[in-house]
């Protein structure tokens, strides 16, 4: 007998079916509840709401679990590369050897952009952020490839757009970074893997030859790994929803790309850097910070410490842990905010105040570390997150098209005034 749950309203019962994941999620299916009471529910945020069903992400907060496809981050994170990880949730299952040679080589053939996108950057104010210059710019390419516009095309040119995607962003990220720094743009190498090929983006200058550190090139490939999807979260909701209207995958992303710049979502390892900077013009007197963020009455927080889902720890904030440390041991960097870094880790490790309430260092604090180890600017964290974030992005999308899903259209509960009659100008006082 299937499971249901009652709803009583003025005497009446009503019976909603329940819905049951593939790992015992329940979900109460409400979408016939308006046409046979009249009622809507209210869920302000969607905290409770399950907007869809999906086979892509499997995340369990209260037991920090985080799953592609059914695989454990561990696992990925640990024997993966990123464009195998981007194969597994874009299509559902890991690749063949000849597929993910196919994959990586039809990449491979799209990563130069259009020239004429070069008079877009030059365009910008050189302090324009690059995460505004990332979203025009990623929207921009619908205008370059209007078959891409196309609702009804067929699989073959859908994939088409998700590899031209795939092989642009990093790209076009590179390029807005060199933008900023008034440096000459480098062009992608094709001979290079994708983490390889786009740190010789960032950081490669046509005077010199420039070879990335394989520290560097493993703790990159691990911090997109880890990015690479997280469920229906702000910006893979937007995704989906703007795509539901049948928008072009381009437009779609970059949506997605302006969710993510918001500082409650992507902004979280900025804000991380940003407040170590504090704590150190402050004078580095860390235990006056942490004095500080114990105190409710302080409007301070700890920037980069629990997480909204996972309540006792965050997997990837385990893995990346040992990247972070293998990296700062490499590069043997000497900052005074990577020190403060490591010493704020300490404390929240091993305070008692931190460790009750599950305030452990999450990934955006260790990957804010990295990247700044790695010489990348801070207002270029977010983007760094979107090169990540991208194939769940485009796996959210697909998803979403071949289910055939209707177009995105949330209730509300009107507050305002009830029906008045227009007053003229001179009537009014």
């Amino acid at each position: 007998m299937s499971e249901v749950a009652k709803l009583e309203l003025n005497g009446t019962v009503y019976e909603l079916p329940v819905f049951t994941g593939s790992e015992n999620e329940k979900a109460i299916d409400i979408k016939k509840l308006r046409a046979e009471t009249g009622y809507i529910t209210l869920d302000p945020g969607f905290k409770n709401t399950g907007s869809t069903s999906s086979a892509i992400t499997f995340l369990d907060g209260e037991k920090g679990i985080l799953r592609y496809r059914g695989y454990p981050i561990e696992q990925l994170a640990e024997k993966a590369s990123f464009m195998e990880v981007a194969y597994l949730l874009i299509y559902g299952e890991l690749p063949q050897a000849h597929e993910l040679e196919n994959f990586h080589n039809s990449i491979t053939k799209h990563t130069l952009v259009h020239e004429d996108m070069k008079q877009f950057f030059e365009a910008y104010p050189a302090q324009a952020h690059p995460m505004g210059i990332l979203a025009s710019m990623v929207c921009s390419l619908s205008t370059f490839y209007p078959e891409s516009q196309d609702p009804n095309r067929g699989y073959e040119a859908i994939d088409l757009t998700i590899h031209r995607l795939l092989a642009k962003l990093p790209t076009l990220a590179a390029m807005s970074y060199k933008n900023a720094m008034r440096h000459p743009a480098m062009y992608p190498k094709n001979e290079l893997g994708y983490c390889e090929n786009f740190l010789h983006m960032m950081f490669g200058m046509p005077t010199e030859e420039y070879t990335p550190d394989p520290v560097v090139v493993d703790a990159l490939n691990k911090l997109l790994i880890l990015h690479a999807d997280h469920e229906q979260n702000c910006s893979a909701s937007t995704v989906r929803i703007v795509g539901s209207s049948q928008a072009n995958l381009y437009a779609s992303i970059a949506a997605g790309v302006s969710a993510l710049w918001g500082p409650l979502h992507g902004g979280a390892n900025q804000a991380v850097i940003e407040m170590l900077t504090k704590i150190q013009e402050d004078g580095g007197d860390l235990q006056k910070w942490v004095d500080k963020a114990k105190d409710k009455n302080d409007a301070f927080r700890l920037m980069g410490f629990g997480h909204r889902v996972y309540k006792n720890f965050d997997p990837r904030a385990k893995i990346i842990k040992k990247a972070a440390d293998d990296v700062l041991d490499k590069l043997g960097i000497d900052d005074p905010i990577l020190d403060i870094a490591k010493q704020l880790e300490k404390v929240a490790l091993e305070d008692e105040y931190f460790v009750q309430r599950g305030l452990y260092p999450n990934v955006d604090f260790y990957s804010g570390i990295i990247y700044r180890a790695l010489g990348i600017p801070t207002e270029m964290f977010t983007v760094m997150f979107a090169l990540g974030r991208l194939p769940g992005w485009i796996a959210q999308w697909k998803e979403m098209v071949e289910n055939g899903e209707p177009i995105g259209r949330p209730r509300q509960v009107y507050t305002g005034a009830n029906e008045r009659d227009y007053v003229p100008m001179s009537d009014r006082k």
